[in-house]
């Protein structure tokens, strides 16, 4: 366990080295934040009620998109890409030979990444996004932890997409592909573009149902205190069973990738 929070600190630091870049995703942030924000105050000023969020909610799930788009990896892990690449040059070859376990430190990584990303990029536009707009915010401190829990959860969720996403690159050797699709998927079903409550029939109630959903709009919908009690404990159980069956799916995907570098090797 030592060693895996030493490599959480590293990636914590390496991503704190990179400040220009931390500024320029903030201010981007920002931007899309306004935009969307006065999007959202449209529509929500033409079809008041949409989707069970009023206009003040409609705007908090607005900036907290923008914080969570690097925390959670709603459009890209953040490590996928390293990943990719050192399966296609064969590195990948010395880190499982290495004694200790791929995925785990791979989790760990990211963990200090996502770590940074919520203080370097999340915190500053949701509170200038607070400050600017009637942003709807939590009645009850304890709300605040409940969230962060979600947000926790929703961070192991990306983490174990991506890391299924750069696992394929085993037998698809470039993973761009797989990374556009889970890109575009992530865009769509996470919610980035609109709240999943708003979309229709069958194709909200499935788009809530996938993994994708764990990473925004359980995270919104606990910060806007619509769960409680047994609720709150479903929403948690939602989370953390799309977290188990993805980082057992790596962890196979894993195996079988070991095998063929064994088999390969030999």
């Amino acid at each position: 366990m030592r060693l895996y929070a030493t490599v959480a600190a590293g990636g914590f630091r390496r991503h704190a080295t990179y400040r220009v870049a931390t500024v320029a995703g903030v201010f981007t942030n920002t931007v899309f934040g306004f935009v969307l924000s006065y999007t959202y105050m449209a529509l929500w000023d033409a079809r008041p009620g949409l989707g069970g969020y009023d206009q003040g909610d409609a705007l908090a799930y607005v900036w907290i998109g923008q914080a969570l788009i690097t925390v959670c990896g709603l459009m890209g892990g953040g490590f996928e890409d390293e990943l990719i690449e050192r399966i296609r040059t064969g590195d990948i070859a010395v880190d499982l030979y290495r004694p200790v376990d791929l995925q785990a430190w791979w989790f760990a990584a990211n963990l200090g990444r996502s770590g940074y990303q919520l203080l370097g990029r999340g915190v500053v536009p949701m509170l200038f996004g607070a400050f600017v707009f009637d942003v709807t915010l939590p009645a009850r401190p304890w709300t605040w932890l409940a969230f962060v829990a979600s947000v926790v959860c929703g961070s192991v969720v990306g983490f174990a997409v991506w890391y299924l996403v750069a696992m394929s690159a085993f037998w698809l050797l470039d993973g761009q592909g797989v990374v556009q699709v889970a890109w575009l998927s992530g865009l769509f079903f996470s919610g980035m573009l609109l709240p999943l409550n708003v979309f229709p029939g069958a194709l909200g109630e499935v788009a809530r149902l996938l993994p994708w959903a764990s990473m925004l709009q359980v995270p919104v919908d606990v910060y806007l205190g619509r769960y409680a009690g047994w609720g709150l404990v479903r929403a948690y159980g939602f989370q953390l069973g799309w977290a188990v069956a993805l980082l057992a799916a790596g962890r196979a995907v894993q195996a079988a990738a070991t095998r063929k570098v064994v088999v390969q090797g030999g």
